[in-house]
This record gives structure tokens, sequence and C-alpha cells, in this order.
């Protein structure tokens, strides 16, 4: 008895004055101190990168243009990411007991959900939008505008993502508090039905995935079928280095291309392919968290694929960090000098 007493005295529990409170475990060691530093990092990270991509296509008149005003959903999306999931999903991998009620667990679950869709609804429109440059370049003009048809899209997607989000969370009993059950006090977790696995599975990642490796690899083929039509003018007149130009273009695209379709592949599928692999796929099971954070650590890199890689960024960048942009018109500035 006296054993028995002993062990139960050394068990932690989330609120020890409830009955049915949940047992706590806190996770401690160097190991553990690490991890979580690494993923605090990453999301203060995710929040700075994706703030700075939105005060510039925001803030730059020039910048004003329809691939930015997709790359701006995107990166508003995955900031929600950085600002609300990451921390909260930091603090449960510390302490595994949740504290802040039902009502903080459906409303964290509806903000996790509906940036991921939103990220995706993005990726897909960006993609759609490149394909229209590339294909149609004559029509692209008319076909996209800033403040109608772009911003008519983004609204659109964003509105199906709520909508698809909140049927989820529904049909999973995971959307009113009253809905939520637990083994015990002082739990948020997020059981999926086999049968919305599926569903989600084909909305949520093969339709976009599908759409984006189609859209890419065409793009990829008109860009080489245009840049070949470029070397044989430049060889028809007599310049030596077409070919070495257009063999740059080519390899240039193809790297951007490739990175795209790599990154998305190989966040996205981990967490799929793992819902299929376990019996019991809940929020708090070891391959849910960490799949779950290459999805979240997925909101980190979009910025670095879409944004770091063009010069616009990186100068509009210098004039933030300086307080450049706090200067009269200071909207106006030229952030492609080598163009004029």
């Amino acid at each position: 008895m006296s054993t028995d007493q002993s062990l139960s005295a050394n068990v932690l529990f989330c609120f020890p004055n409830h009955n049915f409170s949940c047992r706590k475990e806190v996770r401690t060691g160097t190991g553990y101190i690490f991890l979580f530093t690494f993923l605090s990092c990453i999301s203060v990270c995710t929040v700075i990168l994706n703030l700075l991509v939105i005060i510039s296509i925001s803030h730059f008149k020039q910048l004003h243009t329809p691939t930015n005003l997709l790359i701006l959903s995107l990166a508003a999306a995955d900031l929600l990411v950085g600002l609300f999931v990451m921390p909260v999903d930091v603090m449960q991998l510390m302490d595994s007991c949740w504290y802040l009620g039902k009502v903080a667990c459906c409303i964290l679950d509806l903000i996790n959900y509906i940036s991921m869709s939103g990220s995706l609804c993005s990726l897909t429109f960006i993609a759609i939008d490149r394909y229209i440059a590339v294909c149609d370049p004559l029509l692209y003009s008319t076909r996209v505008t800033v403040l109608c048809k772009t911003s008519l899209i983004i609204i659109l997607g964003w509105s199906f993502a709520v909508f698809y989000i909140i049927i989820i969370c529904y049909f999973n009993d995971h959307l009113l508090p009253s809905q939520l059950s637990s083994n015990c006090y002082g739990e948020c977790v997020m059981v999926m039905k086999y049968s919305w696995l599926i569903v989600d599975l084909v909305v949520s990642f093969l339709t976009p995935c599908s759409v984006i490796i189609v859209t890419y690899l065409i793009i990829f083929k008109v860009a080489r079928r245009q840049a070949k039509a470029v070397r044989a003018v430049k060889n028809g007149a007599g310049n030596n280095h077409g070919p070495q130009s257009s063999s740059s273009s080519e390899t240039k695209a193809a790297k951007k291309i490739g990175t795209v379709i790599f990154v998305f592949i190989a966040f996205w599928i981990p967490f799929y392919l793992g819902s299929f692999s376990v019996d019991n796929f809940t929020s708090v099971s070891i391959v849910w968290t960490v799949f779950g954070w290459l999805l979240e650590i997925n909101s980190s890199v979009n910025p670095l694929i879409y944004a770091i890689f063009y010069s616009w960024f990186r100068t509009s960048c210098k004039f933030i960090v300086t307080c450049r942009i706090f200067r009269h018109s200071s909207s106006r500035f030229n952030l492609f000098p080598d163009h004029f």
C-alpha cells in the first residue's frame, strides 16, 4: 500500500483539484531544450519572413502585381501559422496539458486548418497565374487584373477554405466546444475519422498537388520551346551567345520549377502517408506531431522560395530594416534599378 501511495504521489496532474484531470508530462533534458529552442526560432523566423513579404508588397506601389498579390495571400496564411499555431504547438510539446479550455481548442484548430488550406489555395493560384503568364502572355494583362479578378479569386479561395474546414471540423465533432469529447480534463485532441481522411486526401492534397505539378511541367515545356525559338532566331542572326544564354535560361527555369515541386511534395506527402499508416491518427500521436510540424515548417520555407529568390524582396528588406519606408513617397521607390 505504501508503494502504491508513493507512486501516485509522484504522478503529476494538469489540474490536481479536478477528479478527471489528465496526467501531466513535462519534457525536460538537453535534447528537449534544444528541440524547443529550434522550433521556437523557426516560429520567430516564420513570422518575420512573412511579415517582410506582407509589408513589402503592401507598401511599394511597384509590387502591386497579380502574382505578388497571390504571394501576399500566401504570406498571410503562413503568418497565421507562425503567429498562432507554432507557439501553441511548442507549448504542448513542453507540457502535455491543455490549459486554455475547449473554446480555445476549437478556435486554434480552425486557425490551423484554415491557414493550411489558405496556403494550399494560394500555392495553386500562383501556379495557375504563372501558367497564364507564360502560355498566354499577350492576354495575361486582360485576363488577370490586380483589383478585380485576382482579388476576387483570393476571396473565393479563402472562402472555400473556411467553408471546407468548418465542414471537416463539424463532421469530426470538433467545431463546437459541446462537441468535444475527451478521456480526461486538460487535453485538446483532434480525432480524424477514416472516411474524412479519404475526403481530405483528395481535396487537400491530390487535387492541388496534381494541379501544381501538371501546371509547372507545362510551364517548363513551354519555356523550353520559347527558349529554342529565341535560340534559333539568334543563331540565324549570327549571334554566337544565343545558345549559352538560352541554355542558362532553361537551367534557371528548371531549378526554380523543380524546387517548387520538390518542396511542396516533400512537406505534404509524409503527412498523408502517415495518416493511413496508423490505426488511431489523432493530434496527440507521434506521427501527427512529426509530420504536422513538417507542414508548419513549410510556412517558413514558402517565403524563401517565392520571395527571397527575387531581387525586389532583398531590396525592399533593406528599405524596411533601415526604416527608409517612413520617408515621404517611399512607396514609389524603384526596386528594379537594373531595368531602367
